[in-house]
């Protein structure tokens, strides 16, 4: 469908005119829609599957591992929290608004969302976060890529049988549409993508003091710090299927490792071996390898590439054709160069040697650019790991592991400056979309006139004193 800014307008003021009948308020209904939800996903999981195939290459395991199945574990989360996430919260008002002394603290939805969905998760970052928003309450607008055609496709008739259009209902089409849509005063907007159509999207949302929240890449990339102290042929087992997963399309992925030069090459030899137990020694030919998602982004991981021939250790062959670029390493590569400046989002993993008693600069060096979405740390010095990890400014990570963070229960996934800002998974995707609204219930009687004039005088010193007496 070819869209209008009057279709899009209507879509937004159809949805408002249905939140405002209070339907999606009570937490009963939200946990209905949640069970039909999580009864559609089940029973489109085959179609989900096919257009992943299609968009990404992605094997049936893969689409399941990292779409189909983190959607059910999530809505799963939601069902059995929803009911203790919105409950009110009641709070003692203190002595200073005697006598009311009870303030209630309701999580109100924000109302009509727009959610803008990315290409490399087109299913789990869609309907993931749709369920957030109807978790706390609001009705959804989806943008989704354009890019990924095929899921985009399989998404907007789901949503069509599943959900009346002023519930929830998607748009789809290119970059126009997406403006057509920021261009409209909604009252929660979820973006997942670039830092660059990050801070545009930011800029439209001002227009109407809308709430964002992004989640993003982040602009310098994610860091792999490996130490000499480190189990190398555990680190380059997880990093390898790290690399591999989606073809390294991942927000969370590792765009570059730093690796103690004492042990590179016998880490760089492990990673070879790793990548070959896992794809076979012809990737590109390997169907179980993902695709890169267009031949433009193909393009340019091949030029890249190119221009770092001369100090490709292992890969750097691909099928344009099949949109397929094998895992390449490249080493050694100074701290400096642009290539471990800017996110990669490709199979290419620059390789930068630092001497181990140098790892603090090296540190101060990662943290002096702009802040990643991930961090990970190999290394059996867990008192080195704990402080760095509590002293670097990330979205989130792991030590001695790769990716599985996000796939804990009860702890957020979110980035903080160029990688994004705010959060959800579980309750805190919950807690993104509701605004919490503080009401003190007053009484009618027994009220002092301490706040009250007159303030002078013998009237106005006592007032005082009982005042300092409160505020202790």
């Amino acid at each position: 469908m070819n869209y209008t800014e009057n279709d899009i307008r209507n879509i937004v003021a159809e949805q408002r005119k249905f939140f405002r009948t209070g339907t999606t308020l009570p937490v009963k209904w939200r946990l209905q829609q949640l069970k039909k939800l999580k009864a559609a996903v089940i029973a489109h999981e085959t179609e989900f599957e096919d257009a992943l195939a299609k968009d990404l290459g992605r094997s049936k395991v893969e689409a399941y591992l990292c779409d189909v199945g983190p959607i059910i574990v999530e809505i799963n989360e939601m069902l059995r929290g929803l009911r203790r996430w919105s409950r009110p919260e009641r709070h003692f008002s203190g002595f200073m608004c005697f006598p009311s002394m009870v303030t209630k603290v309701y999580k109100m939805p924000y109302g009509v969302s727009l959610v803008i969905s990315p290409f490399n998760f087109p299913i789990l970052l869609t309907i993931g976060v749709v369920a957030a928003a109807m978790a706390g309450g609001n009705t959804v607008v989806v943008k989704s890529s354009s890019k990924s055609a095929a899921s985009t496709a399989v998404l907007k008739k789901f949503f069509a049988e599943v959900f009346p259009p002023e519930y929830v209902t998607l748009i789809d089409g290119g970059h126009d549409v997406a403006d057509m849509c920021l261009a409209q005063r909604f009252d929660k907007i979820f973006y997942t993508g670039s830092p660059t159509v990050g801070k545009h999207v930011l800029s439209e949302a001002a227009k109407n003091l809308t709430p964002v929240a992004l989640e993003l890449g982040g602009e310098t990339g994610n860091w792999c710090v490996v130490r000499k102290d480190a189990d190398l042929k555990d680190a380059a087992r997880k990093i390898a299927f790290f690399k591999l997963c989606n073809a390294g399309q991942i927000c969370i992925n590792i765009n570059q490792i730093a690796v103690a030069e004492e042990v590179a090459e016998p880490f760089l030899q492990e990673l070879k071996q790793a990548f070959i137990n896992q794809i076979g020694e012809q990737p590109v030919n390997n169907p179980e390898y993902p695709k890169l998602i267009t031949e433009g982004a193909y393009d340019k991981c091949a030029k890249l590439a190119e221009e770092y021939r001369n100090r490709i250790v292992f890969g750097g062959i691909g099928d344009k054709v099949l949109r397929r670029y094998a895992p390449t390493l490249i080493y050694p590569v100074d701290i400096n160069e642009h290539i471990v400046q800017h996110e990669l989002f490709c199979p290419l993993l620059p390789v930068v040697p630092f001497k181990d008693a140098e790892v603090d600069s090296l540190m101060e060096t990662i943290a002096d650019r702009e802040h990643p979405l991930a961090m990970y740390l190999f290394s059996k010095d867990m008192k080195w790991a704990n402080r760095v990890m509590q002293t670097q400014q990330y979205g989130g990570g792991c030590i001695n592991e790769v990716c599985i963070h996000m796939m804990v229960k009860g702890v957020p996934f979110n980035g903080t400056g160029h990688s994004g800002m705010g959060a959800y998974h579980g309750e805190w995707g919950f807690r993104e979309f509701t605004h919490p609204q503080s009401v003190l219930k007053g009484k009618t009687r027994f009220n002092l006139p301490l706040r009250e004039h007159p303030y002078g005088g013998e009237v106005g010193e006592k007032k005082l004193k009982i005042l300092r007496l409160f505020e202790r």
